[in-house]
C-alpha cells in the first residue's frame, strides 16, 4: 500500500520545502470562501442541463423527473463519500490520490490519467460549442477564431493564479445561479396561477399526467433517460479539488458536501419540474426550441433565445474554466506523485501549475483541431471513448470509500468529521446502481451507449494496463536497488 500524497500548502514544493512565494512554492491557498460556495453551487449546473435536457423529456415525458432524481440520488451518495475522504486528507488530487492510497497506485494513475483525457476532450467541447453562440452574435470572426480566443483568454486567466480562476468562476457561476433562480421563480408562479398573462389551458400541474400519463412511454424510459442525463452532472467533485487551495480546506469541503442535496434538488429537479408543468412534455416547441427556451417563449418573455444562449454561453465559459483547472490539478497531482512527468509539479511564485496547464490546453487545442478537421472519425472517437469516465470516476470513489473509512477509523479517527451514511450498506448499493447503468449502457444501441462504454473501456483498459507496466518496473527497480545496496554492505 503507498503513502498518501498531502495537499502541498504554500511554502513547500512538491519535493521538499519550497521557499514562499518562489518558483517552485507549491500551490497557494488562494481561494476565498465565496470563491468556494459559488464553485461548489454552480459546479452542478453544466451547461448540458440547458441544452440536453428536450431530449430526455421527449424520450420518458414527466417520468424524466424520475431519471433525474435517480441519478441526483447517485451523485449525492458519491460526493457524500468523496466529501468523507477528502474532509480527512484534502489534497489537490482529490479521488485518484485516495484511490492511490486505497486501491493502490495503479488505480490512482489509471483513473487520474482518464479524468484528465476527460477534461481535455471537454475543453475541446466547450470551446467549439461558446465558439458556435459568438459567430451567431458575430459572423465577422470564423468559428474556429472565437473558439481560440475563448481558450487563450481563459488559459491566461488561469495562469494569473488561482485567485483569477476563482474570481472569473465566482462571477460565471453566479450568472447561472441568478438565471436558474429566477427561472424557477418566475416559472413556479405561472405553474401555480400566480403569474399573470400565462394561458392556464396549456400550464398547470395537469401537464404531469394529462398527456398519456407520468410515464407515457412505460417504465423503461426512465432507465434510458437515465443515459441522457447521468452526464450532465459531471463535475460535482470539482469544489474537493478546489478546497486544497483554501485556507481551510476541511471546512470547504465539509460544506460543499453538506449542501449537494439541496444544490442538485433545487437545480435540476426544481428546473425540469417547472419546464415539464409549464408545457406538455410532447409539445412540438420543446424539441424545436428546447426545453429552456420553449419555456421562457411560454411565459411571454420576449428575446427569450437569446437570453438562454447568453446562459447557456455562460455554462460553456464556466466550464472551460472549470475544466482547465481541473485539468491542470490532476497533472499537478500525477507529477506530485511520480505518474506524471515532473515537470508537472512545478509551480510559479503565485502557485500556479504553469507546465500542467500549458500541458493541458496543448492537448485541448489539438482537440478542437480535430474536432474542425476529423468531427466524424478522429473527434468522434475522443468524445465516445471518454464519455464514460464520469461512471468510472464514480465506481472508483465507491471501492476507495470501502477502504479509506477503515484506514481513517484506525489511523486518525478525529478527522472523520464527514462521515458516508449507513455505511457501508449505502456504498454497496451505489456500486450496484452504477454498475447497472454501465450494464444497461451496453444495451443501448439508440443513443450510442453500448459504442461509448466499449471504447472508454477500452481506453480504461489500455492507461490500466500502462500503469500495471509502470508498477512492475518500479518493483524491479526497487528490488534491483535493494539488492544492490545489500552487496555493498557484504
Amino acid at each position: 500500500m503507498t503513502s498518501q500524497p498531502t495537499m502541498t500548502k504554500a511554502g513547500n514544493g512538491p519535493d521538499g520545502p519550497g521557499e514562499p512565494g518562489g518558483p517552485d512554492a507549491g500551490l497557494q491557498a488562494g481561494l476565498k470562501n465565496r470563491h468556494l460556495s459559488m464553485i461548489a453551487i454552480g459546479g452542478v449546473i453544466g451547461a448540458g442541463l440547458f441544452v440536453g435536457s428536450s431530449s430526455g423529456i421527449a424520450t420518458a415525458g414527466p417520468g424524466i423527473l424520475l431519471s433525474y432524481a435517480l441519478v441526483g440520488t447517485m451523485v449525492v451518495l458519491v460526493m457524500r463519500m468523496l466529501g468523507e475522504m477528502s474532509a480527512a486528507n484534502p489534497t489537490s488530487g482529490s479521488f485518484s490520490a485516495h484511490a492511490d492510497r486505497a486501491l493502490g497506485r495503479w488505480a490512482g494513475f489509471s483513473i487520474g490519467w482518464l479524468y484528465w483525457f476527460f477534461w481535455v476532450v471537454v475543453l475541446a467541447i466547450e470551446a467549439t460549442a461558446g465558439a458556435v453562440i459568438l459567430e451567431s452574435w458575430i459572423p465577422a470572426v470564423p468559428q474556429w477564431g472565437w473558439a481560440l480566443i475563448v481558450m487563450v483568454v481563459l488559459t491566461a486567466t488561469n495562469l494569473v493564479s488561482v485567485g483569477s480562476y476563482g474570481e472569473f468562476e465566482f462571477w460565471f457561476a453566479g450568472i447561472k445561479v441568478v438565471a436558474i433562480g429566477a427561472f424557477i421563480v418566475i416559472g413556479g408562479l405561472a405553474v401555480f396561477g400566480v403569474l399573470p398573462g400565462v394561458d392556464s389551458d396549456t400550464a398547470g400541474l395537469g401537464n404531469l399526467t394529462d398527456h398519456g400519463g407520468f410515464l407515457p412511454n412505460g417504465p423503461g424510459a426512465i432507465l434510458t433517460g437515465i443515459l441522457l442525463v447521468v452526464f450532465s452532472f459531471m463535475g460535482s467533485e470539482i469544489a474537493t479539488l478546489a478546497a486544497g487551495e483554501s485556507e481551510n480546506p476541511q471546512r470547504a469541503v465539509t460544506k460543499s458536501t453538506n449542501s449537494i442535496i439541496w444544490r442538485i434538488g433545487v437545480f435540476y429537479l426544481g428546473s425540469i419540474f417547472v419546464v415539464v408543468t409549464l408545457l406538455p412534455w410532447d409539445s412540438d416547441a420543446i424539441q424545436k426550441d428546447g426545453s429552456y427556451v420553449a419555456a421562457l417563449n411560454s411565459l411571454g418573455i420576449p428575446n427569450a433565445g437569446e437570453i438562454m444562449k447568453f446562459i447557456v454561453l455562460t455554462s460553456v465559459l464556466s466550464c472551460l474554466n472549470s475544466g482547465l483547472y481541473t485539468a491542470s490539478r490532476m497533472a499537478f497531482s500525477l507529477g506530485q506523485r511520480g505518474d506524471a512527468p515532473k515537470a508537472f509539479a512545478r509551480t510559479t511564485g503565485r502557485g500556479v501549475p504553469m507546465p500542467a496547464i500549458i500541458a493541458s490546453v496543448v492537448f485541448g487545442f489539438v482537440a478542437v483541431f480535430f474536432n474542425y478537421e476529423f468531427p466524424d472519425s478522429v473527434f468522434l472517437f475522443l468524445v465516445n471513448s471518454s464519455g464514460a469516465v464520469a461512471l468510472f470516476v464514480w465506481l472508483v470513489i465507491c471501492l476507495s470509500q470501502l477502504r479509506m473509512r477503515k484506514i481513517i477509523e484506525r489511523e486518525t479517527p478525529e478527522k472523520l468529521v464527514v462521515r458516508m451514511w449507513l455505511y457501508p450498506y449505502l456504498t454497496y448499493a451505489t456500486i450496484a446502481l452504477i454498475v447497472f447503468v454501465l450494464g444497461y449502457m451496453l444495451t443501448d444501441t439508440e443513443h450510442d451507449g453500448r459504442q461509448t462504454v466499449l471504447l472508454s473501456l477500452l481506453v480504461a483498459a489500455v492507461v490500466v494496463g500502462i500503469a500495471l507496466v509502470l508498477e512492475k518496473v518500479r518493483r524491479g527497480k526497487a528490488r534491483a536497488e535493494l539488492q544492490e545496496e545489500q552487496d555493498s554492505t557484504v
